[in-house]
């Protein structure tokens, strides 16, 4: 039975053309119904152009049709695929640039951080209306498919808000076990592994190949410089906390306070070209990619050919839902007990499987306390971040970029404020919710040369310190 796919977003050329090639080359989903909505209408005509191409040019049944409403994308679909970014490279540049300014260097800047911050709180307001455009308009147990960074704020987010069934994907599983299959020389597809924690920081809990454990391998050569030289980052949590995690280095450097902070920080751990960790690498990625489609449509050579399908989990995730054939993957979901040493309601990375009956999230249990305890720096930031979005709070926003690793360990408290109330300023035209809302002022408080503090009770600590500055004065 055909499916019809809203592809909400459908302006993004890499996204979209990956997974729409994707499920065409995926039997169980022939004939599949791709609504395509978008509201950068340049961009949405030519993916549709190109996704009726790709049906042509393949001799594949279906259809491929854009519109600008998006509930007319979502009424009666199946499956709601996400992969928006709201303000696009505009908003995105105001997110690297304006902390740049106050210290803060970001790789990325679309995940953790103030650009993920940001990004987060012009994105949840938009994935709620999409979710109550679901629950409204879609099928029933439709299921949305959700791509947007920042992945872990976002989902939070929708499952304090919605009843929606849903699952946050990305891709950080897969592309690190091609890393781990070349430093430890065994074919990927031979690799057995447990993850669990939270993206962009899931960590290989069981890691072995044929019954053997690959981590005494990839601990050796994590000590050889050419193996470290490319994932310096990654490279050094891992030998410090254990355990290697899904994240590379680009954009773990952000996620934590020890790597970005200061010039020497920088020249040590983050000193490989783009993604390796170079400022603004993903943003100055993204505005080659917008100067390019300002001139012609990328698309216009890009081949029509499908003949395999990507490591991404979207059309998997669909064929086993076609088919009742189940499908393992890592999801994005609400921390409903599946790891018990984070919060609950928290968003957790864990194995998840899909079929006919819909998702179903595995419990991993305890994650080792010292990988939990990294988790929480970030899941603090993201639990503040999902608050400030949903109630439009300026508050709530100030205290999550200041329990940011990256930023207070650069920023006092006051720059941090003054850092938000800039962004804020900037980026209201993509932030309707926080109309009329507007940062508090807090500035330094000004302490004369002469002012005499206020007569109160001595503190404890004080008054020891006092007893024993008496005693050496007697002495």
């Amino acid at each position: 039975m055909a499916h019809k796919i809203a592809m909400i977003g459908a302006g993004s050329i890499v996204f979209c053309k990956t997974l729409m090639s994707d499920i065409m080359a995926t039997p169980a989903l022939a004939g599949s119904e791709f609504a395509l909505m978008s509201r950068t209408e340049p961009k949405l005509r030519a993916m549709e152009a190109f996704g009726q191409r790709m049906l042509r040019d393949n001799g594949l049944p279906g259809s491929v049709w854009a519109t600008l409403d998006r509930a007319e994308a979502i009424r009666d679909a199946d499956f709601v695929v996400v992969m928006v970014q709201v303000g696009g490279v505009e908003a995105f540049g105001l997110d690297y640039k304006i902390p740049l300014q106050y210290g803060v260097d970001q790789c990325i800047a679309d995940s953790l951080g103030p650009g993920g911050i940001f990004r987060g709180l012009r994105t949840i307001p938009l994935l709620v209306d999409i979710a109550r455009d679901m629950e409204r308009l879609a099928k029933p147990g439709a299921i949305l498919l959700q791509y947007a960074n920042p992945m872990a704020a976002n989902c939070l987010a929708l499952g304090k808000a919605s009843k929606v069934s849903f699952v946050g994907l990305c891709h950080g599983v897969q592309t690190t076990l091609d890393l781990i299959s070349r430093y430890c020389d065994v074919p990927k597809d031979e690799i057995t592994y447990t993850c669990g924690g939270i993206n962009h920081m899931d960590w290989f809990l069981r890691l072995e190949h044929k019954g053997e454990d690959l981590y005494p391998d990839l601990r050796a050569v994590f000590e050889r410089p050419e193996f470290y030289k490319n994932e310096k980052v990654r490279g050094e949590v891992f030998r410090h906390f254990g355990y290697f995690m899904t994240e590379s280095t680009g954009h773990l450097s952000e996620y934590v306070p020890w790597f970005r902070k200061n010039a020497k920080a920088m020249g040590l751990y983050c000193d490989e070209p783009s993604f390796g960790g170079e400022s603004g690498a993903y943003y100055s990625w993204c505005k080659a990619i917008a100067d390019i489609y300002a001139e012609h449509d990328p698309l216009e050579t890009e081949s029509t050919r499908i003949d395999h399908r990507s490591v991404e989990y979207c059309s998997y995730i669909m064929e086993a839902v076609a088919t009742g054939k189940p499908f393992r993957f890592m999801g994005n979901v609400r921390n409903d007990g599946y790891i018990t040493n984070l919060p609950r309601g928290c968003c957790v990375e864990v194995p998840t499987f899909a079929d006919d009956t819909g998702l179903r999230p595995t419990v991993v249990g305890d994650l080792p306390p010292q990988c939990a305890a990294l988790c929480m720096t970030n899941v603090n930031v993201q639990l503040l971040t999902a608050e400030a979005a949903l109630n439009a709070d300026p508050e709530r926003l100030v205290q999550a970029v200041a329990m940011d690793p990256l930023t207070s360990a650069v920023c006092t408290l006051g720059e941090i404020r003054e850092m938000c109330t800039e962004m804020l300023e900037a980026q209201r035209e993509w932030l309707p919710g926080f109309h009329g809302r507007y940062i508090k002022q807090k500035p330094i408080i000004s302490i004369p040369a002469d002012c005499e503090p206020v007569d109160v009770p001595l503190d404890p600590a004080l008054a020891i310190g006092k007893r024993f500055s008496t005693l050496l004065e007697r002495s």
